[in-house]
């Protein structure tokens, strides 16, 4: 008799010597199974151990923190008419590409506000992240005191419980005009500019909270 194991499952099977070379199908697993020569003991024969089972308890406190934020970002703005996700990167979701039909200032041309209703902002977790801040960018352009080519101020403090979604629409508020901070800019121009005109801002005024996160807020 030739005593052999299943490359799938491990389940042990005997049978004749005459059956060597013959295949056949696991009927605990289905895999495809070859009869080794009878010389060919349990010790060397070609045995795939089951594949280990990922133990949840083992997963970094940044890979939960991720999928805790991709499915709360899908929950808020999956199908949003305001902001919604156009796409993300790694697994789990660690960069965000956001866009935002919102009204915000592109530029400024002789003096007056061009103005754009459509943006496209990213959202990166670094390495550190939630410990620290994401970095947070513009991919179009526009005249904001708190926003660069480089970087969007989100606020000097974060704090690790903060919820990804709550700074995303906090990057909508800052587009809109609705929130802006004139004493440390980033761009001075348009510091100066928000300063002489507080009465035309907000430039978008609509509530930026989709349903879902204005109970929780």
């Amino acid at each position: 008799m030739i005593r052999f194991a299943c490359p799938g499952c491990g389940g042990q099977f005997n049978v004749p010597e005459s059956f060597t070379g013959r295949q056949a199908r696991c009927k605990k697993c289905g895999s495809t199974i070859i009869v080794p020569p009878a010389n060919e003991t349990p010790a060397t024969s070609r045995v795939r151990p089951p594949t280990p089972i990922v133990n949840p308890a083992k997963i970094s406190v940044r890979s939960r923190r991720l999928i805790a934020d991709l499915k709360q970002m899908r929950e808020a703005f999956g199908d949003g008419p305001l902001i919604r996700i156009l796409e993300t990167e790694g697994e789990p979701a660690e960069v965000y590409k956001i866009e935002y039909n919102i009204r915000g200032i592109e530029t400024l041309k002789r003096k007056s506000p061009a103005y754009r209703e459509q943006h496209v902002a990213e959202i990166r977790m670094l390495r550190d992240y939630p410990r620290m801040a994401p970095a947070c960018r513009m991919l179009t352009p526009i005249f904001h005191p708190n926003i660069d080519e480089a970087a969007i101020c989100v606020g000097d403090h974060w704090v690790a419980g903060e919820r990804l979604t709550d700074l995303a629409v906090r990057i909508g508020q800052m587009i809109a005009y609705q929130t802006y901070n004139i004493k440390s800019p980033l761009n001075g121009e348009a510091a100066m500019w928000a300063d002489l005109n507080p009465t035309a801002l907000p430039i978008d005024s609509r509530d930026l909270y989709p349903p879902m996160l204005e109970s929780i807020v």
